[in-house]
């Protein structure tokens, strides 16, 4: 077993043009005055990181390494959630997705999807150059119009847009795979990739590539009322990213799971921050030390209620009392005895003379 490495946090949240959240300088100094240890960090930010600089250049790389290490900290992963995003817009999304793109390409999906494509390839090889395990990003969704069967759909259809999904990701996936990093998938609902049924349908069509990996956040899992720890006995193999969010589901009488269109505060299922919410954190974490996970702990702090500020001020206290320090030993060692085997014969009784009738 390993002890997993924490907290870190998810800056998408937090970062904007007042101080101290408009550098990455600011940002690393404020994370680490709540007691946070790692950054992980969107690439879609240039003036905080330089997603294509940083491609080429070891230098930048070093240069963000020392800046952060001045604070003691360090970064889990890259994340590319709204690149991934765009390598798969169904048309349905094509004006609500569009302005994660540059300017200069939001009329053109194919030069979207190209642009997306390159700059996965390019956090790819920064994350190789920063010495990162592991990447955060989304699926992208064709299919998520059809999620719900009616009217009755043909399996042809979702046979074809996970096979077209597969075909957009395995250049990446082997992009990654050349660099040393694993791609790992946030499973989330508006992603193609949302549960353990769509993530094994992918797995399948992109032919179990080893860099095709999970991204564990158990509040998307509680909002589609899925059994969290049994998914971390079924997928702990391929979990390498976990983010640190709480999520809580009060049955309504007026609306459910899909939430009638309703702002998060009036939802049945909402965001809360971490031991706000439902989730059993406690459970969570013994598991990920039972299996040896050993990334980090990351905070992604969305609540509907709770002021920002304070929800990562909390939250990094949170993960710290979770973590697990797991033991070298086993706790009853000191009543172990030898395993000679002629004693081990003897105490099964298989050196007893068999008695004739």
């Amino acid at each position: 077993m390993k002890t997993l490495k924490g907290p870190g946090l998810f800056l998408s949240q937090f970062i904007g043009d007042m101080p101290p959240f408009n550098t990455l300088e600011n940002l690393a100094r404020w994370a680490s005055g709540l007691g946070f240890r790692a950054l992980q960090i969107p690439c879609n930010h240039p003036a905080i990181f330089d997603v294509e600089k940083a491609a080429s250049s070891q230098s930048y790389c070093d240069e963000v390494t020392a800046l952060l290490a001045r604070y003691g900290l360090v970064i889990s992963e890259l994340s590319t959630h709204l690149e991934g995003q765009l390598l798969a817009v169904h048309p349905a999304y094509e004006l609500a997705f569009r302005d994660f793109a540059p300017a200069a390409l939001r009329d053109d999906p194919a030069a979207r999807q190209l642009w997306a494509a390159e700059k996965l390839q390019q956090a790819a090889a920064a994350s190789e150059k920063l010495g990162l395990k592991s990447h955060a990003t989304f699926s992208g969704a064709l299919a998520w119009p059809y999620f719900y069967p009616w009217p009755p759909r043909k399996e042809a259809l979702i046979d074809t847009a996970f096979n077209e999904l597969a075909a957009r990701w395995q250049p990446i996936l082997d992009c990654f795979d050349r660099h040393g990093v694993d791609v790992c998938y946030e499973l989330h609902p508006s992603e193609d990739l949302h549960d353990g049924v769509t993530f094994d349908r992918f797995l399948a069509a992109v032919d179990h590539h080893p860099r095709c990996n999970i991204l564990f956040d158990p509040s998307h899992m509680l909002l589609q009322q899925m059994d969290y720890l049994t998914f971390i006995d079924l997928y702990h193999p391929r979990i390498k990213a976990f983010h640190v969010k709480d999520a809580e589901f009060t049955p309504s009488g007026r609306s459910g799971v899909y939430g009638g269109y309703q702002p998060w505060s009036e939802r049945p299922g909402r965001f809360r921050s971490p031991g706000d919410g439902q989730i059993d954190f406690k459970g969570i974490f013994s598991r990920l030390a039972q299996y040896g996970y050993d990334g980090w702990a990351v905070l992604e702090w969305e609540c509907c209620l709770k002021d920002a500020e304070s929800g990562a001020r909390e939250g990094a206290q949170f993960i710290s009392e979770h973590i697990i320090p797991v033991s070298a030993r086993a706790f009853d060692d000191f009543a172990a005895t030898g395993s000679e085997d002629n004693s081990i014969r003897t105490m099964l009784g298989l050196d007893a003379e068999p008695k004739n009738d």
